[in-house]
């Protein structure tokens, strides 16, 4: 049991420091800043728009981790690890769909229509 939470710590400190590589310089684990956000199933702060949580463990309900996370302005991601076989993140089709809807209307990313032509900014997808 102690090796398992050595390592599901030692997750939560790589996916930090991968977090302040990919410029979000402030982050740190809820263990370290803030209890209530720990309390909440978010293992790290200062991530928006996203609230994080980590999981190192071989089995993983995702629909069960997302529902205890909070409602709020934030996406709900889960990070997943599994020995051996790297990592993993689950969130809503929901929130997928809203990054890409406004990552196509700010232009960071082009839409394609069925035969391969680019859509116009900010077209909608179908429903899934």
């Amino acid at each position: 049991m102690r090796n398992n939470r050595a390592a599901g710590h030692g997750y939560e400190r790589d996916i930090r420091t991968w977090f302040r590589a990919m410029g979000w310089h402030g982050c740190e684990t809820s263990r370290y800043a803030s209890r209530e956000k720990d309390d909440a199933k978010i293992d790290l702060c200062y991530t928006d728009p996203f609230n994080v949580q980590l999981k190192y463990t071989q089995s993983i309900n995702f629909h069960t981790e997302l529902a205890k996370m909070p409602k709020d302005k934030n996406y709900n991601v889960v990070f997943h690890k599994r020995k051996n076989q790297g990592t993993i993140v689950a969130m809503s089709l929901k929130d997928f769909e809203d990054i890409v809807q406004n990552s196509i209307r700010e232009g960071i990313i082009k839409a394609y229509d069925q035969r391969g032509s680019v859509q116009a900014s900010g077209e909608d997808f179908g429903a899934v």
